[in-house]
């Protein structure tokens, strides 16, 4: 029997086809009749035939100059808002500080520092409070201290050197020269706006000012727990006077510490030497005395400690013949009659001063300093606060550093900071500023301990682990000249290794030492080149 559903079902397939197929036109006739004609101004040139003028393309760079500069105006109008809500968050920030924070920056109490922060301020206050910035924290050894790098308007003082850096640089890197110049103008700025706390004399009104001094010298570090300390300082013009601003910037926004004056007019130094022989190196170090210390500064005191008899009359006629000439009197000379001890010496001269405390600076013969130097050790010592533990540049053996010509200069062409003319001395700490009173507060030198320097390490130690700031950093106006080094015979095998380790030390940089233990090697090659160009010529 024949299905009737068949043939119904293939008339409603053909049904739909005609309808899709309707469809189909339908939308296409509707693209032809929307779609706009052609814009023969966008015809690609060349494609076509047309030739363009000089006009249409400077009309082009016009249109796609005008898209850049849009572009540029567009970047700038964001720029521009994003300082203005920096500013905003600033000026929030600084008001919560004003509102949370007692004259003069003040440290956490012991249970605020047992308590997790709660706010932004009250961290930073915290790190404030941990890095030295009011009292010392006391460190088990010499290796604890992290050193300062001391920095003037152009030059940065580095200990960490490697292979590549130097210990004079320009800071060469952009973000480090953004640095130091933002510190710098943001002690202007506190210095030119001080506030109650700031310590400025009773005749200056409270109102915005312009500093008539220029910055003189800088000194940072940065401990990774805490953040970067600065001490900046700012000479008055035609003046003994200074400004010194502390910074600390605690891994967040540069905040200040405090902005006091220095009066360092009636700062004396008592320069103590230690001295026993070497007649020649004293009457050069009188030289250097007399041109900085009485010539320019004249607020300073010579103690001369010295031991043994052999030489104490030259010494003696030099220092009489110095206060004759230059109508200087402020010198001390103190005969011992025993071996030489280069801590019983300073000890020696820092209880024979009578007059009160003082300033006390224990130097060696061969010790050259600056002017500079001096207002150095006035800055960064302070009675029952801080003690000043300079780094010193030790020049190399001019015979070897100046191998080339036929005379070494003069010592004061010699007094540069290159790798090859010398090395910041880190590990010596005799030369030293400290005041008298934290000098004996402390226990001075321990006299028992035998062997050269060994002293001056256990006196650093007791300020160490003291309530005392060490200031610890390279000092540009400080250096030690070149003597040669005994190595006596009655040494240990061992003492007498390490004397020579240390005299190869003190002798050249690394790569003059290289050219002298490769001298033959590089005369043969010489000698084999020269040679080679005889017998071209020859030929």
């Amino acid at each position: 029997m024949p299905r009737r559903g068949l043939p119904l079902q293939g008339r409603v397939r053909w049904l739909f086809l005609g309808l899709f197929l309707l469809l189909v036109l339908l939308l296409f006739a509707y693209l032809l009749e929307c779609t706009p004609p052609a814009d023969v101004s966008l015809v690609v040139p060349g494609l076509a035939g047309e030739t363009y003028g000089k006009e249409y393309y400077q009309a082009l760079l016009q249109e796609q100059e005008e898209r850049h500069l849009n572009r540029a105006a567009s970047l700038k109008r964001q720029i521009a808002q994003l300082k203005q809500e920096l500013q905003e968050m600033s000026e929030k920030l600084k008001l919560l500080q004003e509102k949370k924070e007692p004259p003069g920056v003040q440290g956490l109490t012991d249970k605020d520092k047992d308590q997790e922060p709660g706010d932004l301020l009250e961290y930073l206050h915290s790190q404030i409070d941990k890095a030295e910035v009011n009292t010392g924290a006391r460190l088990p050894s010499e290796y604890a201290l992290v050193p300062f790098e001391s920095f003037t308007s152009s030059k940065v003082y580095q200990l960490e050197m490697g292979l590549t850096r130097h210990p004079e640089e320009k800071p060469v890197r952009k973000d480090r020269r953004d640095e130091l110049v933002e510190v710098i103008e943001a002690a202007l700025d506190i210095i030119s706006n001080p506030d109650e706390e700031d310590g400025v004399e009773d005749d200056m009104p409270m109102q915005r000012q312009t500093y008539t001094g220029h910055f003189t010298e800088g000194l940072y570090r940065t401990e990774r727990d805490k953040g970067t300390l600065y001490e900046l300082f700012f000479a008055k013009e035609d003046s003994s006077s200074f400004r010194h601003v502390t910074l600390f910037r605690p891994f967040g926004p540069l905040m200040k510490v405090r902005s006091t004056s220095v009066e360092t007019s009636g700062m004396i130094i008592n320069i103590i030497v230690p001295l026993a022989g070497r007649v020649e190196t004293f009457s050069q170090f009188l030289q250097n005395f007399r041109e900085v210390c009485i010539q320019h500064d004249r607020r300073v005191h010579l103690t001369v400690v010295y031991f043994g008899q052999e030489g104490l009359q030259e010494v003696k006629s030099s220092l009489e013949k110095m206060s004759k000439e230059e109508n200087f009197s402020n010198y001390t000379l103190i005969p011992v009659d025993k071996e030489f001890s280069r801590g019983r010496g300073l000890d020696i001269g820092a209880h024979a001063w009578k007059k009160g405390d003082v300033l006390m600076f224990f130097c060696d013969v061969d010790i050259h300093f600056t002017l500079e130097f001096l207002n150095t050790c006035r800055l960064h010592a302070a009675p029952n606060k801080k003690v000043f533990y300079p780094v010193v540049f030790s020049l190399y053996n001019p015979a070897i550093v100046y191998g080339n010509l036929e005379l070494a200069p003069p010592i004061e062409l010699q007094l540069i900071h290159k790798k090859d003319a010398g090395f910041w001395r880190d590990f010596g700490f005799g030369m030293t500023c400290q005041y008298r009173s934290d000098f004996l507060n402390i226990g001075g030198f321990d006299l028992e301990v035998k062997g050269w320097g060994v002293e001056d390490v256990h006196l650093y130690r007791k300020y160490l682990r003291s309530d005392l700031i060490v200031i610890r950093t390279p000092v540009s106006g400080l250096f030690h000249l070149w003597h040669e080094k005994q190595c006596a015979d009655e040494l240990t095998p061992e003492q007498y290794r390490m004397c020579i380790q240390s005299k190869a030390m003190n002798e050249a940089s690394h790569s003059h030492l290289g050219m002298l233990v490769f001298r033959e090697e590089i005369e043969a090659h010489l000698r084999k080149q020269a040679f080679k160009t005889q017998s071209k010529t020859e030929d």
